[in-house]
């Protein structure tokens, strides 16, 4: 399994959400290329970047997103407000390794089965999760069915993978949701990628023991509650 910082965009910074609500800031830092690079020399190889602002529909951050991509050594995959297949197109184009895609891709099955036959292992599919239900839109919205069943249905598709990220456990730093990351795991049969709540370089090894391919890692690294380096030399592949 392979930890990957998160480098969540907010008017031009970096920030940390607390319990996936955009008005509830935990954490600002101003200079997001900065922290970047930093995640760089710590020694992580891969870097997951996210534009609430594109998210949640009042803006967007692509400058800096192209500044991360045209200055890192990193693979950088980047999700948050993309909704159409010339927007993923540009973000390959620009050197992102992976494209997440969320709400468009949940509710409208037709585009996500064209988009990922165009572009074949490089989307990944985010599904934000609260009480087993996937919620889109900036986690307004709550979908019918059940997380198991998405996932089911995604791996019948050429994805890199899927997301599945614990909104009611982000930002909290109280450990992550090992029995629906176990469940997703064993649903799935294509790599997963788990999110949310993840606070201790056990939670880590707690999923590695699980089958998770992937973890994307926030406040727990910025607030030094898991040790950078210790994770980027545990978990690097």
């Amino acid at each position: 399994m392979i930890a990957i910082p998160a480098l969540d965009l907010r008017g031009g910074a970096a920030v940390r959400l607390a319990g996936g609500e955009y008005s509830r800031e935990q954490l600002r830092i101003g200079d997001p290329l900065g922290v970047a690079r930093m995640w760089e020399r710590i020694g992580f190889r891969q870097l997951h970047i996210v534009d609430l602002d594109a998210a949640f529909g009042v803006g967007s951050n692509d400058q800096v997103i192209d500044d991360v991509l045209a200055t890192s050594r990193m693979d950088v995959q980047v999700g948050g407000g993309i909704r159409t297949e010339d927007h993923v197109e540009r973000l390959l184009e620009r050197g992102a390794g992976r494209v997440v895609v969320g709400t468009q891709a949940l509710e409208d099955e037709e585009w996500l089965d064209e988009i990922a036959t165009r572009f074949p292992l490089e989307l990944i599919v985010a599904a934000d999760v609260r009480d087993r239900r996937v919620v889109t839109r900036g986690w307004l919205r709550t979908l019918p069915t059940d997380i198991l069943e998405t996932v089911q249905e995604l791996s019948a598709l050429p994805l890199a993978g899927i997301l599945v990220t614990a909104v009611h456990r982000q930002g909290l730093q109280r450990g992550t949701d090992l029995t629906l990351m176990e469940d997703v795991v064993d649903a799935a049969s294509i790599p997963v990628y788990a999110a949310g709540g993840i606070a201790s370089l056990e939670d880590l090894r707690a999923l590695a023991d699980r089958g998770v391919s992937a973890a994307i890692v926030g406040l727990a690294l910025y607030s030094g509650a898991i040790d950078p380096r210790a994770a980027a030399e545990e978990f690097e592949e």
